[in-house]
């Protein structure tokens, strides 16, 4: 008969020891942030911008007045050295992006992205250096084929879902990174786009290939699955390791915001000096697959 008492008093000890803690969370200062990267047969690009805070409200204006304009930018590929020219993008409704690539009044020392290169960057801005540097590796891994079938748990027989059959060659450390673009859309990259070979190594395995994610767009389950009638490119990137890394730590801290039961997570970059963001390099490989309506 006194169970249920001692329990209600035990529950009222435990409320009594709750303890409000409040987190005074300051505006942090303005850090770099560097998104660069060269791919086999395409310029380099660099877009450089200011972090925001926290709780920054985004509007165009705020996204405008990120980038990092004037900027001193120059790579090299080991032989040459080429400084890279600011150009401006209108990208509808007024707002212009801005990034460093190859200056086409100097084309003597400019150079496009090539298999088993290394490439040094070095970007001067607001009385700082910083430096990073990458590496386009061969192109070791490829997609031996690429068909679709029907969307398996799903009502709608428009629905498809794409495959891949692909060979690891042997040894560890083989890293991709995926992309796929629908129609004439840009290319994006899977909700999980990076993949390391310490399961599959020296092995040839299929698998399902998910659709690319616009990350500023809701995601729906629909979202999911091919249609009959689109024609798909499959864009699959060899890349090394310290790219596999800045995107693997990048995407698990993308997914984890607001879970509370989530791991703390750091992004691991690749650029010095404690600017934010990564240089990295893409030996891309592109199949395309037309699925009939």
């Amino acid at each position: 008969m006194n169970k249920i008492p001692i329990v209600v008093f035990f529950l009222i000890f435990l409320s009594a020891c709750e303890k409000d803690i409040n987190f005074d969370l300051k505006d942090a200062g303005d850090v770099l942030v560097v998104d660069a990267n060269i791919e086999n047969g395409r310029p380099p690009v660099v877009v450089l911008t200011h972090s925001l805070n926290f709780f920054s409200t985004l509007d165009p204006a705020l996204l405008l007045n990120s980038f990092v304009r004037n900027a001193e930018v120059t790579i090299s590929n080991g032989v040459l050295t080429h400084k890279l020219k600011e150009y401006g993008t209108q990208v509808g409704g007024g707002i212009i992006v801005y990034s460093y690539s190859i200056d086409s009044a100097n084309l003597a020392t400019a150079f496009t992205g090539a298999f088993n290169t290394h490439y040094s960057l070095i970007v001067k801005s607001g009385g700082k250096e910083y430096t990073a540097a990458t590496t386009i590796p061969s192109l070791a891994k490829k997609a031996d084929s690429l068909w679709w079938k029907p969307a398996p748990f799903s009502d709608d027989t428009n629905n498809v879902v794409i495959m891949v059959k692909a060979t690891d060659p042997p040894g560890l450390g083989n890293y991709v990174r995926y992309f796929t673009r629908k129609n004439s859309g840009a290319f994006l990259p899977g909700d999980n786009s990076v993949f390391d070979d310490q399961v599959i190594d020296n092995t040839t395995y299929e698998l399902q290939v998910d659709p690319g994610v616009d990350r500023n767009n809701p995601i729906s389950f629909d979202s999911n699955y091919f249609k009959k009638g689109d024609t798909v490119t499959l864009k699959l990137c060899n890349i090394d390791k310290p790219t596999y890394t800045f995107w693997s730590t990048w995407e698990f801290a993308f997914q984890s915001v607001g879970n509370p039961f989530a791991q703390p997570n750091k992004v691991i970059g690749n650029i010095s000096n404690g600017a934010l963001g990564a240089f990295y390099g893409y030996a891309a490989f592109y199949k395309t697959l037309v699925i009939p309506k």
